[in-house]
């Protein structure tokens, strides 16, 4: 299993189990984490799973494709991190992954 480490806005963490293949937000949305709603239920329709990869992890995960900066335009206060956690594929590279979670979705 690879761990994610949920932070939310005022600093309270929270590492989960990911199963390798699902993604950041699904395993999020299985796990109650607050501030990841999923509205579009992953089709990258929607930038209600908006997350901040954290600085040190940016280049493992990578760049968003366009059809995901397409639906950042939607987010609430997008910065050079920002993500859509349904867009990031859970892999074992990525363990210990940590995302930051806005202080509100769009």
């Amino acid at each position: 299993m690879t761990k994610i480490t949920f932070i939310d806005h005022e600093g309270a963490s929270r590492t989960i189990d990911a199963q390798d293949g699902a993604t950041v937000m699904e395993t999020a949305v299985r796990n109650g984490v607050p501030g990841i709603e999923a509205e579009c239920g992953g089709a990258c329709a929607c930038a209600t799973c908006h997350v901040y990869v954290d600085e040190a992890w940016k280049a493992k995960v990578g760049e968003p494709a366009s059809m995901e900066e397409d639906m950042l335009d939607f987010a609430y206060d997008v910065r050079p991190t920002s993500r859509l956690s349904c867009q990031i594929k859970v892999k074992p590279e990525l363990d210990g992954l940590v995302v930051h979670t806005p202080e509100r979705q769009a």
